[in-house]
């Protein structure tokens, strides 16, 4: 817990830099330094402050990162392609994605990349699959979603349990 504690203090105390922008006033880091701890005071109090709590960013995420910018960079061509073009070929598609993740911050990751690709969005999760709505039935492709699962679970050290079962399109 205490690694998490400081862990969080300092990416809140960079991300309070960041964000303020002001480096010359002493009570300006006195007030952001207080509020980096009672945020961490409430963590702590609700019993929340884990591994799963704390951005701890490491060089496996940096990787998932670089690819899923490379996923969203792809995406977003194809969507305005399709959404640009005199015909706008388009093919709204629901599939069902078989979700293997043991861990919640490996679901959520998942769910959040498959969300943040243009195109797609994460509509309702259950206990082993995620629906998604997929603009072009193209997007909506088994092995694109099981290789995302594969990186998303590998990225937050999750043993991802591999695909039980196909991923069925809807409609």
């Amino acid at each position: 817990m205490v690694r998490s504690a400081l862990v969080l203090f300092v990416v809140l105390v960079v991300y309070w830099f960041a964000l303020s922008g002001y480096f010359g006033y002493p009570v300006l880091y006195v007030s952001g330094g207080l509020s980096v701890l009672l945020v961490i005071a409430l963590l702590r109090r609700m019993k929340i402050l884990d591994g799963e709590t704390v951005p701890y960013i490491h060089g496996k995420s940096f990787l998932y990162y670089a690819w899923l910018l490379k996923e969203i960079f792809k995406a977003n061509l194809a969507v305005a392609k399709a959404v640009l073009s005199p015909d706008m070929k388009i093919s709204p598609t629901l599939i069902d994605v078989d979700m293997a993740h043991n861990t919640d911050l490996g679901r959520t990751v998942f769910a959040n990349s498959i969300t943040l690709t243009p195109g797609t969005i994460s509509m309702e999760m259950g206990q082993d699959t995620i629906r998604v709505h997929a603009l072009l039935s193209e997007m909506a492709d088994p092995e694109g979603f099981a290789e995302m699962a594969q990186r998303s679970a590998w990225s937050v050290s999750d043993p991802h349990r591999g695909r039980r079962k196909k991923s069925k399109k809807k409609g």
